[in-house]
């Protein structure tokens, strides 16, 4: 259920599935939709952008809420722009083209000190201006496409077509609906050299008639296209992710794309015969090239191979690492302990600015990496286990023997925030600060009230746009002792 629906609803009024009402949009929802109300009640509306006032087919009645698509706009919101890409709408990659970049920027931070106000409780927080992105378009240093057998026909050309056509195509998953692939013919999310190696690929393979993967029948060769950049480096991987070995086929797909763009400087095929459509293999073949890209960020570069895990915007990654430094002051003397560290990107960053850092991390691969980055960059000070939390901050435990207790807590957790467990061993830590970093307000705003009523006080939220044309916002903010 969205995240701003009020705790204590009005009465429902009489309305059924199916019933056509006209709303005004007023605020992004942070899930694809933007919000308005009708008699009282939040009305979830797709299709319509903050500003308008449309005509909402209801698709959800319930006593909190309302659920619609927006089938008519009577009065066009004054941020509507024109949508930059041909399959906008269709494939959802980029929910908001329809809405002006600067506006985006605007809703996105009314979002994030509406939900801190309602869950937090605590009025007095500051939340700043979001850090936009210098270019909102091509930002993505990581694209992951998926191979199909069939084409998904929009319903204009469903209705032109006698038989459903079959034959590879490549491009991106429809929203929520994982059988259904739309074929791209373009894709402003990524450099045009990384659209120019999708639509390659998908040229070549399908000139070949070589088959796809099928989820249903659990047959076929291609899965997965996977293209990363290093954006301040200018290399570029591709990634060909196959349900089994087929090196002939391998070598003339990558003499093919050589040939077309030179500049690639690793070529990988990643193998499994796993059901699950994950674009990531058990064993990995290497047709070009290293096998891995490096990225810069700041000062520091970062070794990435085609599983590890990179922010996708590497430029708003600088500035969402340069708010942490703002945000919590380091001194030369502070003990860091970074939690859900990944490959070190920040612990690595900060080094320069503390005494020692020590990151814990779940996942195996991900600490090698990070150790392996902190010694290509000469950075002594960092130093990285393994653990899963919060058992890995447990008194006496082997992760934490001979390092001192933090000055400073950093975390960075997934989507559903700090487990209860983790936010009392935390506390129990007593960091004079904690850094407090986001890819979820709602749940970030739910621990920093945890946090508050164990004495630590907020400081501002920096909201920083890691993804322009969707509702995702990141935010890092501060709590001081």
């Amino acid at each position: 259920m969205p995240d701003l629906i009020p705790e204590a609803p009005p009465a429902a009024v009489q309305l059924h599935r199916g019933d056509t009402i006209t709303v005004k949009a007023d605020s992004l929802s942070g899930e694809g939709t933007s919000v308005g109300r009708h008699g009282g009640i939040v009305c979830f509306i797709q299709d319509a952008v903050p500003g308008d006032v449309a005509e909402v087919r209801l698709s959800k009645v319930k006593k909190q809420y309302l659920e619609g698509k927006a089938v008519r706009i009577v009065t066009a919101s004054p941020h509507r722009t024109e949508p930059k890409c041909a399959h906008f709408g269709t494939c959802g990659g980029c929910r908001w083209q329809n809405l002006a970049y600067q506006d985006q920027l605007l809703f996105k931070r009314r979002r994030v000190a509406d939900v801190f106000q309602r869950i937090s409780g605590i009025d007095t927080i500051d939340v700043r201006p979001v850090l936009g992105c210098p270019d909102a378009y091509h930002y993505r240093n990581k694209m992951d496409y998926t191979f199909s057998n069939e084409k998904w026909l929009t319903a204009d050309e469903f209705a032109q077509t006698v038989d459903r056509p079959h034959g590879l195509v490549l491009g991106m998953h429809l929203p929520e609906r994982f059988d259904k692939i739309l074929d791209l013919t373009q894709c402003h999310l990524q450099s045009p050299s990384g659209e120019g190696i999708l639509l390659a690929t998908g040229e070549y393979f399908r000139a070949r008639d070589v088959d796809a993967y099928s989820t249903r029948t659990h047959t076929g060769y291609l899965r997965h296209l996977v293209v990363r950049e290093g954006k301040n480096t200018g290399e570029t991987m591709v990634n060909i992710v196959t349900t089994h070995d087929r090196p002939e086929e391998m070598k003339a797909y990558a003499s093919f794309i050589l040939g077309r763009y030179p500049a690639i400087t690793t070529i990988v095929n990643n193998i499994t015969d796993r059901k699950s459509m994950v674009a990531q293999g058990d064993r990995e073949l290497v047709y070009h090239g290293p096998g891995v890209i490096r990225e810069r960020l700041g000062p520091y570069h970062y070794r990435i191979s085609a599983n590890s895990f990179f922010q996708t915007n590497t430029v708003q990654a600088e500035a969402l690492f340069e708010a942490v430094v703002a945000l919590a002051g380091f001194n030369a003397s502070d003990v860091v302990y970074d939690l859900y560290c990944g490959t070190g990107a920040i612990a690595i960053y900060i080094s320069s600015h503390v005494g020692q850092v020590l990151g814990i991390e779940a996942n195996e691969s991900a600490v090698a990496d990070a150790g392996r980055n902190a010694a290509e960059n000469g950075v002594t000070n960092c130093r990285f286990v393994r653990a899963a939390l919060p058992a890995g901050l447990d008194a006496g435990s082997a992760e934490l023997a001979g390092f001192p207790a933090p000055t400073v807590v950093v975390v960075d957790p997934p989507r559903s925030g700090l487990l209860e467990k983790l936010v009392g061993k935390i506390i129990r830590l007593s960091p004079k600060k904690i850094i407090y970093v986001s890819c979820n307000a709602a749940t970030q705003a739910r621990d920093v009230k945890f946090f508050a009523e164990a004495g630590y006080a907020p400081g501002p939220v920096q909201p920083v746009d890691m993804f322009p044309h969707t509702d995702h916002v990141e935010t890092v903010t501060v709590l001081s002792r």
